[in-house]
């Protein structure tokens, strides 16, 4: 039996699967993507810039504005309709300087280029500093070291320890007027002359200045005995709130102008930001300008944008990225989540990432793009030789998560793991030097045969398997065990829901099957009652894919997607391995390897107080305007500073004697457990709200 129900549902799947159309509209399309072409257009874009040596074209600056008239332009001329500039409010941040002269040891003045991050820091012409090196510019690193009026100078990690904001919003309050952190690995690992930035998430008035390894290495060279050095500096960063940016749009009119299809980029970026994401915006223009020049008629209506104030676009909010998509899709075209059939949103396309090909989708996508990777593999040799993986959810780091959580479907081309992150990401090495041709030309076969693949689709190919699937998989049982009868129902609704689940699917695989049939034989009357069908199943599935979007999809501290129940799940195993590790007198490992994975409480380690608690209340406390894509998806936080604190400073004098913050421990412990409880009973009346969702499709 269990055979015959496989057997089943893999033809299912193909019927989702199946084309509508003979191949000669898809090879016509690919014949007509012209490489150079999308080339020219992403280096076009690198001109653009606010600093004349390094680039730079951030949210809401001369150099975005100058570059989102170009591509206005752009789309009219490749043929686009109705192309338009969608405005919006951002917070601007225009860096045209930022240099740092010395004295060397022969005497002689020295210049040293830096980048700035988000924040306002500008000079009167040259002005005189003291620089004090820091380390990493901790709360330790602090300890007797008098930095008011000072330039202080640490070292960073942004991968590994923590982003700028923290040292940044440390230096003011011990009065230091900046700080210029020297990049010491993680990012810009391609040379010691690189230079690296990344968004600010911190306040306007917490000036950084990033410099290369190379140079700070010059300068700790040249220091006194108290480690300081004069320095000259002319930075010009400003920062202004509430101005205007734009999204730029246009459209390939469908036969059915209440379905849509994506494509996406950002425009913006920092230095000359060749690859990210210059190329992605030539990608989409280069698939669309095939589409128009091999005369398709496409189904439904294509629309292509390119988002501004990606990189950065709000003041003091941890969720300072992907300001541009979240303005579109929740404010200037929210009408776009109730008919758009998928979001395809490219990052980075111009460079081979890693030899497999990882295409992020949404859970509801995974099964689909799968079954169609043999068809649509594009025949480019030497690239991407271990073909296509498709990995699921989409993470916050790129604006198809702005889309996904407003109710739409995205797929996305992944980087995030890839080595380009670690060497080039966001530096001065991003120009056209890092292009390869072979993986540009593979991502536009790719992604335009997806694009095709569909638009052929009457209904949309989503199987919510495997959400559901991936829900049980996260569930630790022995805690789920202690919730009693409500973690016995859990897994019980969570078994209908998936047998539902596979119900659907073959009624979508049936649809799209007799549509096609109907196609096939040319049969008016079986076209339209299939589609007329298609229409109302697929409201349907955008209704409780939304639903499944604001009820499963939370947030880490550290940004990652995670189900309600993991959140308290995490916590609680992590106070588990604390306190068994303090009663057996292991301070040091029960801190830092596990009191530091909760909640915001990283942090907590190294920095003071004030500092810590700003940033956490940043979140809990932040207008919910300016948490953007990142409001209500916090589960909570559970403040561990003074337990931490008390910590280290019992391990630094030899205390053994930590019976107090183990009661405490306890006592927050019991608090996870109940949160863990109530999250338990939330998602069970979710999941049968779900199951309301899925009989209503019939």
């Amino acid at each position: 039996m269990k055979k015959i129900l496989i057997l089943f549902f893999t033809v299912s799947l193909m019927m989702i699967s199946a084309p509508r159309e003979s191949t000669d509209s898809r090879e016509n399309i690919i014949n007509h993507l012209d490489i150079n072409y999308s080339y020219n257009i992403a280096e076009s874009l690198t001109k653009f810039k606010t600093n004349e040596k390094l680039g730079f074209r951030t949210a809401g600056s001369s150099a975005e504005h100058a570059a989102g008239d170009m591509l206005y332009e752009e789309f009219k001329k490749l043929g686009l309709k109705n192309v338009r500039k969608d405005e919006f409010t951002v917070d601007a941040w225009e860096f045209k300087n930022a240099e740092l002269t010395y004295t060397d040891k022969k005497n002689k003045k020295q210049r040293l280029t830096l980048n700035s991050y988000a924040a306002n820091f500008a000079t009167n012409g040259t002005e005189v500093y003291d620089l004090v090196y820091l380390n990493k510019g901790t709360r330790d690193d602090y300890e007797n070291a008098d930095v008011k009026g000072k330039i202080v100078m640490v070292d960073i990690n942004q991968r590994e320890d923590w982003w700028i904001n923290y040292p940044a919003m440390q230096a003011k309050l011990k009065g230091a007027k900046a700080v210029i952190a020297v990049n010491n690995g993680g990012y810009a690992e391609i040379s010691d002359d690189a230079l690296n930035v990344q968004d600010m998430c911190g306040p306007d008035d917490t000036p950084a200045l990033g410099m290369s390894k190379a140079d700070g290495d010059k300068l700790k060279a040249l220091m006194n005995k108290n480690r300081t050095v004069k320095i000259e500096l002319n930075v010009d960063s400003q920062v202004k709130r509430d101005q205007k940016a734009y999204n730029i749009v246009g459209e390939i009119p469908g036969k059915d102008p209440d379905s849509l299809i994506i494509l996406s980029s950002h425009y913006d970026g920092y230095f000359e930001a060749f690859q990210d994401n210059a190329t992605a915006v030539a990608l989409t223009m280069g698939i669309a300008k095939s589409i128009i020049d091999s005369g398709y008629q496409p189904e439904k209506t294509i629309i292509v944008i390119a988002h501004a104030a990606e990189e950065w676009g709000t003041v003091d909010t941890r969720y300072d990225w992907s300001v541009g998509a979240y303005n579109q899709v929740f404010k200037v075209r929210p009408d776009w989540a109730a008919k758009s059939f998928a979001m395809l949103n490219f990052e980075q396309p111009g460079s081979e990432h890693v030899k497999t090909q990882e295409i992020r989708t949404v859970y509801e996508y995974k099964t689909f793009i799968e079954s169609i990777a043999d068809r649509i593999k594009p025949s480019v040799s030497g690239v991407y030789e271990g073909g296509i993986k498709v990995t699921t959810p989409p993470r916050t780091w790129a604006d198809d998560f702005s889309y996904s959580i407003a109710g739409i479907p995205t797929i996305r081309n992944d980087y995030v793991g890839a080595q380009f992150m670690k060497s080039t990401y966001h530096t001065n090495y991003d120009t056209k030097a890092t292009y390869n041709e072979k993986a540009f030309t593979y991502n536009h076969q790719l992604y335009a045969q997806i694009v095709y693949e569909l638009d052929q689709k009457a209904v949309m190919p989503m199987d919510f398997t495997t959400r559901f699937n991936e829900f049980k998989a996260t569930l630790d049982m022995d805690l789920l065990a202690k919730t009693g009868n409500e973690g016995k129902k859990l897994l019980t609704d969570i078994e209908e829901v998936i047998k539902t689940s596979e119900n659907l699917n073959r009624l979508l695989a049936d649809i799209n099957n007799k549509h096609e049939q109907a196609i096939k034989s040319n049969n008016t009357a079986e076209i339209k009652k299939y589609e007329t069908k298609a229409d109302t199943v697929n409201k349907q599935l955008l209704a409780l894919y939304k639903y499944c979007q604001d009820s499963f999809i939370k947030l880490t501290w550290e940004d990652d997607s995670i189900f309600p129940h993991e959140h308290a799940q995490n916590n609680i195993n992590a106070l588990n391995e604390a306190v068994a590790l303090l009663e057996k007198g292991d301070i040091d490992t029960a801190v830092n390897d596990h009191l530091s994975l909760i909640d915001n409480n990283w942090y907590a380690l190294s920095f003071d107080k004030e500092t810590y608690e700003y940033f956490t209340n940043q979140v809990l406390k932040q207008d919910k305007e300016r948490l953007n894509w990142g409001a209500g998806r916090i589960m909570g936080h559970e403040d561990l500073y003074d337990i931490i604190f008390s910590l280290q400073q019992k391990q630094k004098s030899g205390e053994k004697n930590v019976k107090n913050e183990i009661e405490a421990l306890k006592k927050i412990l019991a608090s996870q457990e109940a949160l863990m409880k109530n999250t338990v009973i939330t998602e069970n009346k979710q999941l049968l709200e779900v199951k309301k969702y899925l009989n209503k499709i019939k």
